[in-house]
């Protein structure tokens, strides 16, 4: 994975780790159940973006790396299966 990527996917996972750590805190706290669903979302959302970085980090350099060698046919299945994961609804 390239730098960038890297550093932005390091970023959204470590304030993902700060909101859950407050949405735990939350819980204890006995808060809104609203509030804490949406506290959750936002997570989710942040992690959503860190794997969409992690993503573009690997086609960018292990997919455009094993296509270069003529080896990217299972590379491109594994974003396949990743797209189609991610089409489905949670």
């Amino acid at each position: 994975m390239d730098a960038k990527a890297h550093s932005e996917a390091a970023h959204q996972l470590k304030t993902a780790r700060g909101q859950i750590d407050g949405i735990i805190k939350m819980l204890d706290e006995n808060r809104y159940c609203i509030d804490v669903s949406k506290q959750i979302l936002s997570a989710m959302s942040l992690l959503r973006k860190a794997n969409l970085e992690v993503l573009k980090g690997h086609i960018k350099t292990c997919v455009a790396d094993a296509v270069n060698k003529g080896e990217g046919e299972e590379k491109i299945e594994e974003i396949f299966g990743i797209i189609d994961t991610y089409a489905k609804p949670v």
